[in-house]
């Protein structure tokens, strides 16, 4: 079974996210999204989620394309997520290319095009006008 890890906050899922996750989970047989939790968003991305965690995981639990879901709590923890869940693709969007190269020790590393037309920065900004 070939397994797949991404990363995100996942605030606001819109299609742009379902894309990204349907096209990472056609990388393999198991998608795991590592979902930044609440504190980790705030304490170091210095972002305010719109959605709880709880409530960001469930939304993404019922997407086909994930099969597990699993905290992220800081930037370090993602090579031993790889090890950990025996990762054999990691895959983000490409505004992330080239920053987590240092995982190629350990699985495949792949940068997908992200849905151009859509973003939860974007919303957010329509939705203030």
């Amino acid at each position: 079974m070939k397994k797949v890890i991404t990363y995100g906050t996942f605030d606001l899922l819109h299609y742009g996210h379902v894309n990204l996750l349907q096209r990472a989970k056609a990388l393999g047989d198991y998608l795991v999204v590592a979902l930044s939790t609440d504190e980790f968003n705030w304490n170091q991305k210095q972002k305010k989620c719109y959605f709880s965690y709880e409530e960001r995981k469930r939304l993404l639990e019922a997407i086909r394309y994930v099969d597990l879901v699993i905290p992220e709590e800081s930037w370090e923890q993602k090579a031993s997520d790889v090890q950990e869940y025996h990762i054999d693709t990691f895959v983000m969007g490409n505004d992330w290319e080239g920053k987590f190269d240092f995982l190629k020790e350990y699985c495949d590393v792949v940068y997908l095009p992200r849905t151009p037309e859509i973003s939860t920065t974007q919303i957010k900004k329509d939705l203030k006008k």
